[in-house]
């Protein structure tokens, strides 16, 4: 069983559900990556979306955007990342690890290369933010080979057909954008995400998490209450930004209160 699994079996038993952020790589600072992913499990974090600096991330808003730029200023590149990955595994064997980016990094180093190099860092799964389910098969069959889960976003506007491709495709979990629009947008809906959920559910028997506009523990409770994990990205890094010489203890304290939230109904259960 593959790690990604293995934390949603475990967390499913106890009655909880996962905790997802997402940091940049080398944001603010190379030094802080390794500190921060260990930060973040010390705050009640199940798996770690490790994103890959891209000069022009599409699908992220000025939050994460400035990231990338922090980290890119440093000369961060994909090669770096697999190698935080790597340290983070020689204290954390347990956490799951998915890389997410864009192609072009990817491709630069090339497919069969990137995927031999992830799964030897120590990494889990991939979201490759503008690889369509249709031209999909060959890097998931690349990533198949070596054991690493390939992610799919889904938005409100999926349709139907690409529901299907995308549970056909998908491993580890799906990761569904709550709201259409860039990353760090607001007012989610949680009643709207609950119909769409048991709509993507019946395509598929993957784990489902649930981003984009997730910036407090009550709106992470809430949401936590339909979903299967909480992925929060935007306002986490907005901490990191804010204070970046305390970068890491920002970090694990503002993760340790969503966590909090999100347990908050189940007092007792089984960690």
């Amino acid at each position: 069983m593959s790690r990604i699994a293995a934390t949603f079996a475990r967390l499913e038993k106890s009655g909880r559900k996962a905790l997802i952020p997402f940091i940049t790589a080398g944001d603010p600072v190379p030094a802080s990556c390794v500190p921060l992913m260990h930060a973040l499990v010390e705050g009640g974090a199940d798996i770690i979306e490790l994103g890959v600096p891209f000069s022009d991330p599409m699908a992220d808003g000025p939050v994460i955007q400035r990231a990338s730029e922090r980290a890119l200023k440093h000369g961060v590149s994909l090669r770096d990342v697999l190698g935080w990955v790597a340290e983070f595994r020689k204290a954390n064997g347990e956490t799951p690890v998915v890389l997410m980016g864009y192609a072009n990094p990817v491709e630069a180093m090339g497919v069969d290369h990137f995927a031999k190099a992830a799964k030897a860092a120590g990494a889990d799964g991939v979201v490759v933010v503008d690889y369509p389910p249709e031209e999909a098969e060959k890097l998931v069959e690349t990533l198949d080979a070596v054991s690493l889960d390939t992610i799919f976003l889904l938005s409100p506007t999926t349709s139907d057909a690409r529901l299907k491709q995308v549970a056909a495709l998908g491993r580890g979990y799906l990761y569904y954008v709550s709201l259409k629009g860039v990353t760090g947008a607001a007012n989610i809906d949680v009643a709207d995400v609950a119909q769409r959920l048991a709509r993507i559910r019946s395509h598929t028997k993957l784990p489902v998490g649930v981003g984009f506009g997730i910036r407090d523990g009550e709106t992470a409770r809430n949401i936590a209450q339909v979903a299967d994990a909480v992925v929060i990205g935007s306002r986490l890094v907005q901490e990191i930004e804010a204070a970046p010489d305390d970068a890491v203890n920002r970090a694990r304290v503002f993760m340790a209160g969503i966590r909090a939230a999100m347990d908050r109904d189940i007092k007792g259960a089984a960690a």
